[in-house]
């Protein structure tokens, strides 16, 4: 049993209220593997330059990531800069240079290739689509997109929610991709469109698990401070998709449990920089925290 994720790894510069770091480690891969490594074992395929920090392949590692996926290319590792002012809930990007990323095509190892569960991280969905291409009949897929592509792709979007099982968006991006307001009614669009499941993450606001018959809302873990939120979506799918692929069956009950477990290792990303927190919680941690979420959500 297995767990592939496909995405980015990244140098990130963040500024918010409580600080700020530079070029810590980041890309949505990153948070996702290390969040959902916390159920099992995450293989890692992505890019990174000449110049990325060695520490950095040995903390994945030590966080039980395979990095056999994770390609040293020649130039500089993806980097990003932005920062966060009043609205933590968005950050404004200040500098994104792509280097080694802009050429980045997934090669996915003859070892990964039967990888039982596929998580597709916010990557070209024309990529996206060509990971798939190469997989053996996977159990699962899901997969992230972002309003860059939904305005310039929007069609290989569409083609490549056919072939996936869970769709995991943002509002913004939800509300884009359907054409509707209203967020229940992008929804339903976006599930007619294939995927079997749709989880609209809302920030502070928690998120929302669809499906053609039934629809569940999870809160926020409250925190008293938010350091810093950037990964915080990926930590939370890495969460969700984690949970789901620990699972032998995976249905209503086991979905509504993964949303939780999102929005709780979601919680322990936002509480320091970079990968500074979540990279140390411990799974007595982790379960103590749903015990506590559940308990505040039980009514």
């Amino acid at each position: 049993m297995s767990l592939l994720v496909v995405g980015s790894v990244a140098l990130d510069t963040v500024r918010t209220p409580h600080g700020r770091i530079e070029e810590g480690l980041g890309g949505s891969a990153t948070y996702f593997s290390v969040a959902a490594g916390m159920f099992r074992p995450v293989r890692l395929v992505a890019v990174v330059g000449e110049d990325f920090p060695g520490r950095h392949v040995r903390f994945l590692v030590s966080r039980g990531v395979d990095v056999r996926g994770l390609e040293r290319a020649a130039g500089r590792t993806f980097r990003w800069t932005g920062e966060y002012t009043g609205d933590m809930n968005q950050a404004e990007t200040l500098r994104t240079e792509l280097n080694v990323f802009a050429s980045f095509r997934p090669k996915i190892p003859d070892a990964y290739r039967k990888s039982r569960d596929v998580f597709l991280a916010n990557i070209d969905p024309d990529l996206q689509a060509e990971v798939l291409d190469q997989m053996v009949n996977p159990r699962l897929v899901g997969c992230d997109t972002m309003n860059y592509w939904i305005e310039s792709k929007r069609s290989a979007v569409k083609k490549l929610l056919r072939r996936v099982h869970f769709l995991l968006v943002n509002e913004a991006e939800a509300r884009q991709l359907a054409g509707e307001e209203n967020l229940i009614k992008a929804a339903r669009a976006l599930l007619r469109m294939g995927p079997g499941a749709v989880v609209v993450k809302r920030g502070e606001y928690g998120a929302l698990l669809f499906r053609e018959c039934s629809m569940c809302w999870v809160p926020a873990y409250p925190l008293e401070c938010v350091r810093d939120p950037t990964g915080a979506g990926d930590s939370f799918a890495g969460g969700f998709m984690g949970y789901l692929s620990r699972c032998r069956a995976v249905g209503e009950r086991e979905m509504r449990k993964a949303l939780a477990f999102g929005s709780v290792l979601a919680s322990f990303c936002v509480e320091g920089f970079s990968l500074r927190r979540l990279g140390r919680v411990r799974a007595e941690e982790l379960h103590a925290r749903y015990r506590t979420f559940r308990e505040l959500t039980r009514f």
